[in-house]
């Protein structure tokens, strides 16, 4: 397809920032940088401001392709060469001004740019290192910037890059190379993972050369993402984690997201889906995936080979204690801080505020109530001094009677929300109430 160079502005807006809709690795965290005189922007290490469509997809930052222009023909990608479709391209001048009138306008606090492949991955990425070189040094944009870096691209390019963003995230895009393979014959394991693995060794030595001189250039400061289809192959939930166990441990991620396949394309390879996109499953693994990164959780422990896919009715965390009741009930006065983290209804936060609020006196339910303890399901885990809140049986088909209850209507939220789509610049805003599938507490 040709590019078509005579559209406006406005008319490349529109198709390039539909067309990113489906890459949902976008939100942002770990960077604090001011701002200075003569400067436009600042970032703050609690992340970009974020906004969330009906289906859960973050819509924070000024999210676009460089051009929707693409040489792979991935059979679940909507960008495809063989697919039929307007084809255009920005230019550096047109992504650098587009960010700063959007900025100004109180619209957006940074940028995520990703892109199709134009001609060959050097050449892509060199017109995205352009991009980013003229919004820092010409238009002094000191805001977020999250760009992908293109598989297969020369590595100085990609290091040139590194230095002008606050993250870079690599697509994984499917779990196994065999899925790859088979719906994306264009592109390999080893060229996605030659780049993730540059990219942590440039974060570990640039983390090293700050600490010895402090004006050292920050190379990628917020780190680097990868993202997952959830569905467009046949891995099961537990080949899914250990892959994203793999890549924590191997690569340093910050955050691999998942991605319900939703059906753009007709093609025989692709999986029918009677059902519409596995939104649920996606959540379950959202879920798991916080299990893993902050509550000490190993893939291993939720899922095995003999029960490899996520209960679709209880949480991971509710469903492990079930399997696990030989450990409760867990006596809250008394449970250090990663025996609490277990307990379902318990987060990070009001784990850390038992620690610290049992050094004054014994804790009750009351207090484990103020503190934020969601207690319809920390009852049938925990004592206070001795004592459960109520008569229950440490049974699993008891306990799991009672939760299933609260499950099924979080399920049917998810999976009746019905709209599969990302909000855009040009919405009038009457959507659906927010149904924000990763504001579960665990």
């Amino acid at each position: 397809m040709l590019i078509q160079e005579e559209l406006s502005v406005q008319e490349k807006l529109e198709i390039l920032s539909d067309a990113a809709k489906y890459d949902v690795a976008c939100t942002s965290s770990g960077v604090d940088r001011k701002g200075k005189a003569g400067t436009l922007g600042n970032t703050t290490a609690a992340g970009i401001c974020h906004s969330f469509s009906a289906d859960g997809r973050c819509i924070s930052l000024l999210k676009i392709l460089f051009t929707n222009q693409c040489i792979y023909d991935c059979k679940y990608c909507i960008n495809r060469c063989s697919n039929d479709v307007v084809r255009t391209a920005f230019t550096p001048e047109e992504v650098c001004r587009l960010t700063i009138q959007f900025y100004r306008r109180n619209y957006i606090e940074g940028l995520f740019l990703s892109s199709g492949v134009l001609h060959s991955a050097d050449y892509t990425m060199d017109l995205i290192y352009q991009t980013l070189k003229k919004l820092r040094e010409e238009y002094h944009f000191h805001g977020y910037i999250h760009v992908k870096a293109i598989p297969g691209a020369d590595p100085v390019l990609i290091e040139k890059t590194g230095f002008l963003a606050d993250r870079m995230s690599i697509n994984l895009e499917l779990p196994t190379a065999d899925g790859l393979k088979k719906l994306a014959p264009g592109k390999s394991r080893s060229k996605i993972l030659t780049p993730m693995k540059q990219i942590q060794k440039g974060i570990a030595a640039n983390r090293y050369e700050l600490m010895e001189y402090k004006k050292v250039p920050s190379f990628v400061p917020a780190g680097q993402s990868t993202q997952m289809i959830v569905g467009a192959t046949g891995e099961n939930d537990f080949q899914m984690m250990m892959v994203a166990e793999a890549l924590y441990q191997n690569y340093d991620l910050k955050r691999v997201f998942y991605s319900a396949f939703v059906p753009v394309n007709q093609d025989s390879s692709l999986p029918a889906l009677p059902g519409g996109p596995p939104l649920l499953r996606e959540h379950r693994l959202y879920q798991a995936d916080w299990l893993m990164r902050f509550y000490g959780f190993q893939a291993g422990e939720l899922l095995s080979e003999n029960r490899p896919n996520f209960n679709v009715l209880l949480d991971p965390k509710c469903d492990w204690a079930l399997r696990h009741l030989e450990l409760f009930p867990v006596e809250v006065n008394r449970a250090d801080y990663y025996t609490l983290l277990r307990v379902p209804g318990m987060g990070v936060k009001s784990v850390k505020r038992i620690i610290a609020a049992r050094r004054n006196g014994p804790l009750d339910f009351d207090a484990l109530k103020k503190i934020g303890v969601v207690l319809k399901r920390a009852l049938y885990f925990i004592t206070c001094s001795g004592r459960m809140m109520y008569p229950v049986k440490i049974e699993e088909d008891y306990i799991s009677s009672h939760l299933v209850g609260e499950e099924q209507r979080k399920v049917w939220d998810i999976g009746s929300s019905g709209t599969f789509r990302q909000l855009s610049m040009f919405d009038d805003m009457n959507v659906p109430a927010l149904a924000d599938l990763g504001g579960v507490r665990l």
